[in-house]
Formats: structure tokens, sequence, C-alpha cells
């Protein structure tokens, strides 16, 4: 892409190279001469036309129908999610925060967008360019400042093999990688973010303290204590028990989309969020039939572990705020957790689903897209019913299936066993055994048949809105090896004379059906060259798709979230 002409200062360029190459072991470290506001390093692509491609949306907090006490809680949940945006950076890109705070009141329109987009890709690498990096003379670190610069996977599996005591501490979700001399240290997340995690734990124990839900305080309290000690087990129990709270918090390291070398490290996320009761209400009939669901699935009776007494809690909430991996890049409108697999088999898994912005991108992106690129007949089928059906199975289905894997005779950690892409399978997992839930729905009466039409439509534009954001992002991997397995399938066909898309609807259970099987038993097996495998015959951008989807340039990739609460971090 043509480059964005700006000022070049070679001490920045030198400063910022350097620290992009060879990082100081010391998470956080900075450049030692910063850019200013009339120095600043190049960048690699027209910025300008990259920000053009999200559209700001407004979420505000209202306050209406909350009390002065309660608005002081939410406030204090904030405060306590801004201290975690500044450990998302630091976990994310270092040398990008430092740019960004060094921009941040710069007048100058050129740096005015620099730091924007550095914070809506919350690095200085570009989610809608493969993790390329914007900035000139940097390079992408496949496991960003969680791991040491320039070090390989390969690396990293043969001192393990060599030092297998060491295997714990180096993989554990929770620890940052460092050398020391010759070694490789875990250092915990508690050590080493612990001046930002400590006033993050005493502004949550100040938020229990204005909470009237005693279960709520209990859970904000327990929280506060695993941020400084890396232990969620309990505190994650006692999410999950909440009941139908009207105010909750996702505010833990859970997913692992920084992580491409181990696919195992994660990241600090936080949403705050009220619940929209109406919307609750309307989850009953999906609640009911999730174990059954678990039963149905194309997979051997061992490798589905029973759900039956599981609850399944399930909120629609409005979020006002969100950091960390929750702010920064693709923006989720619905989240299932926690990962943690002990959690799955005891309790099940707490699936959110937010409001707020479902509705902005189903309205600016999801119809949009699908107009332009489906069959007319069938361009108008896509929905906000139909789309949230949808993402209701897809969170659910992120609890079904395997619990662990099965590796030589042994029961092991999914994550681990499928390595880097497991976050691309997980989240291709979910979509299709979510379709598959649906089918399984209206076979059995619980939802009409007449809606299969608006479920299948509504994901299909899905896709076409997912895969702009490229094959090196999680969700959009998934969704671009799903649509070439359709297109195998015959599931999905293109008119050469219109170049727009078709869904062959009478098709389309049977090549779900399948592919849930495959995903299913990849996960089950933990085999990694067969998910490996899978994903480079199906995981690259067909020619037409992408010629179509160069004529989407007026509909926003994704919205870009503007809060009550502004940007703070430090």
């Amino acid at each position: 892409m043509k480059s964005f002409p700006l000022l070049l200062a070679a001490a920045a360029i030198a400063s910022m190279g350097a620290t992009s190459a060879h990082r100081s072991s010391t998470a956080g470290a900075v450049a030692s001469s910063p850019p200013s506001c009339s120095s600043h390093p190049a960048t690699t692509e027209n910025i300008a036309a990259q920000l053009a491609k999200f559209r700001p949306v407004q979420m505000p907090f209202s306050t209406a129908g909350l009390s002065a006490r309660e608005v002081r809680m939410v406030r204090k949940l904030v405060e306590a999610g801004q201290d975690l945006e500044s450990v998302f950076w630091r976990e994310s890109d270092p040398e990008g925060l430092t740019l960004y705070k060094a921009l941040a009141n710069c007048p100058g329109e050129t740096e005015k967008q620099i730091h924007h987009y550095l914070l809506i890709n919350g690095s200085g690498y570009d989610l809608l360019e493969g993790n390329k990096p914007f900035l000139a003379n940097t390079v992408y670190e496949p496991g960003h400042a969680l791991y040491p610069a320039g070090i390989t996977r390969k690396e990293i599996e043969d001192y393990v093999a060599a030092h297998p005591a060491k295997k714990a501490e180096v993989y554990s979700p929770w620890t940052v990688v460092k050398r020391s001399g010759g070694d490789l240290v875990g250092v915990p997340y508690h050590v080493e973010y612990n001046q930002w995690l400590v006033p993050a734990a005493k502004a949550l124990r100040d938020a229990a303290s204005l909470s009237d839900d005693k279960a709520f305080a209990n859970f904000l309290r327990l929280r506060a204590d695993a941020l400084l000690t890396d232990d969620y087990y309990k505190s994650d129990l006692a999410w999950v028990d909440l009941d139908n709270p009207k105010f909750d918090v996702i505010f833990a390291p859970y997913e692992t989309y920084l992580d491409d070398l181990l696919g195992v490290k994660t990241s600090y996320g936080v949403a705050v969020m009220i619940r929209n009761p109406g919307e609750s209400a309307k989850l009953v009939t999906y609640k009911k039939y999730v174990a059954d669901i678990q039963d149905a699935l194309p997979l051997a009776a061992f490798d589905k572990p029973s759900n039956a007494g599981h609850p399944t809690p399930m909120e629609v909430m409005d979020a006002p705020y969100r950091s960390g991996d929750l702010r920064h890049g693709y923006q989720a409108v619905a989240d299932n957790l926690p990962n943690d697999p002990r959690i799955h088999a005891e309790k099940g898994t707490k699936k959110i689903f937010f409001k707020n912005f479902m509705d902005a991108r189903v309205n600016y992106v999801v119809l949009p897209i699908g107009k332009l690129l489906m069959r007319q007949d069938q361009a108008s089928l896509p929905s906000m019913d139909g789309y949230l059906s949808v993402v209701v199975m897809h969170e659910i289905s992120h609890g079904l299936g395997p619990a662990y894997s099965r590796v030589a005779g042994k029961q092991a950690d999914i994550r681990e066993s499928i390595g880097p892409i497991y976050s691309g399978l997980e989240e291709a997992k979910a979509d299709i055994v979510g379709l598959y839930g649906l089918d399984w729905l209206m076979n059995k009466g619980v939802l009409p048949k007449s809606r299969a039409r608006d479920y299948y439509a509504s994901h299909v534009a899905g896709i076409f809105r997912t895969v702009r954001f490229g094959v090196a992002e999680a969700h959009a991997r998934a969704e671009m090896m799903e649509f070439n397995y359709f297109v195998e399938q015959s599931a999905i066909t293109r008119d050469a004379t219109t170049g727009r898309y078709a869904i062959d609807f009478a098709k389309m259970p049977g090549a779900v059906a399948s592919l849930a099987k495959e995903l299913l038993e990849i996960e089950a097996t933990g085999n990694r060259t067969r998910a490996e495998a899978w994903f480079k015959k199906y995981g690259t951008m067909p020619a037409d798709l992408q010629a179509a989807l160069s004529k989407t340039g007026r509909v926003p990739v994704d919205v870009d979230p503007i809060t009550s609460f502004g940007e703070n971090v430090r």
C-alpha cells in the first residue's frame, strides 16, 4: 500500500527500530528517545484510509434508573478497567504505547491519525493487514511482548523438551516468558504487572463496598484477590453463579488472541455491563436445550461430557465501557467465559451478549454488506433477530464438545495440544456447532423450520463482514475456512454474471454437520497436524471473494466505540 508521507526523525526511527527488533526483557520498557509531536516514525500505510474503514459509534453511559450509589460503583469499575488497559498495552506492544502516549496531545492531523490507529489496534500492528506493522522499522512479534523478542516456537519446545520441569512455568497462561542467560523463566503476571494490578484490585474492592448485591460484591472481592495471585478459579465459580445480576463485569486475562506463538498466553480484557432485562428474557428457549444439543453432537460419547444439571447463565447486557482485548481490534458482540476447562466441567460457562455493540455491528456492517454481496433474492434475508440467534448459539457452543483432548491415551489441554491455530479452530467450532444446534432445535420443533433461511443468510452475511479482517485474526481465519468449505460442498455458489453469492439451503445442513464432525474430532484428538492441514487447505482468500469485497468500501469494516469515559492508559 502506498506510504503516507510523514516527517522522519532519525533518532526516533533508530529508537523504535531497535526496541522492536531487540526488545528489553523488562515488560513495559520504552524507547530511550520517545518521539515527539515534531518527530515521529514514518508509517508504511495510508493511515487516513485505514481509519476510514471504522465507523465511530457512541456507546454512552446512561444513568437513567441508577441510584447515585450505583453510578459511583460503575465509575469505580471503570477505574479498575483503566488499570487493566494499562497492562494490556504492555502485553501487546510497549513500544506502541510509548508512541501512543507521546502523541496524545499533538495538534497535527497526521499525529492524531497515528495516535488513533494505535488505539484501534492496541499496537503498531495492523489487524486489517495481517498484523503488518504500520510503523516503519518495526517487526511483528507473534508473541507480542509476552515472550522474548525473536524467539521461535521451536526454540521454546526444544527448551522445554530439555527442561521438562520448566514446562508448567513456560506454558502457564499467566506468565511472561523471559531469558535469563541460557534459561527461559516465566514471571507471573501478578509480579510483572503489580504496579497496575494493585490499584485495580483496590478499585474493585471499593466498587464492592458500593454494591447492594451481596453476591456481586463477594465476586468483586474474590476477583480482586485473583488479580494479585493469578488464581482465578474461586472467583470464576462465583462469577458463573451470579443470578441475573443488574451489573456485571468481565475482568480477567481470559483470551489468547495475542499469542500467535504458542497460543496459550492470555491478555487482560474488561467489560463493565448493565443488564438489559427485556432482551435477556428472550434467551430462555436456548438455555433449556443446551445439554440435549451436547448429547446430539456428531462425536463419540466419551468425548462429549454431559452438561446435564449445569447452569447456563446468559445475559444480554449493555456495555458502556470496555478495555484491554475487548476494546482493541475486533469488536466482540458476545463472549462465552471462563475458558478454564475445570469450570466447564463443574459449572459450565456464562454467555454474555453486548446489545449495544451487536446493534451497531448488524445495522452498520452486517446488513449493508449482505445487501451488496448476496444474490438479490436472498439479500434481504439477513436480520437482527437471525444474527442474534446465530451469535447466541455460537457462544453456547464454545461450551459444547470436548473439554479436553486425548493425546497418547492421556487427557490434555486442547489449547496446548493444538497450538497457535487453536483460537481460529475454536471460533470455527463455535460457529459451526452453533448452526448444527439451530438445525437440531428446528428439527425438534423448538424453533420453526421457516427460520432456517434467516439463520443461514445471517451467518453468511456475517462471514462477509468478518473475513475483511484478514486471516491473521482468529474469527476471520475461522470464517474464511468455513466459506471455502461451504463453496466446496456447493452450499454457497457464486453467480459469474453478477459476482453475487447465493446459499443452497437444501445443502447447508449436510455441510454444517460434516464440518462440525471434523472440527469436533480435531479438538477431541488434539491433532495439531490435522488442524494445521485443514486450515491450510481452506484458509486462503479466493480471488473472486477478494474482488467482491473490494466493492464494499463504503461499508465500514467495524465500529470504533466512543465511550463517556474517554481513553485512559498510563
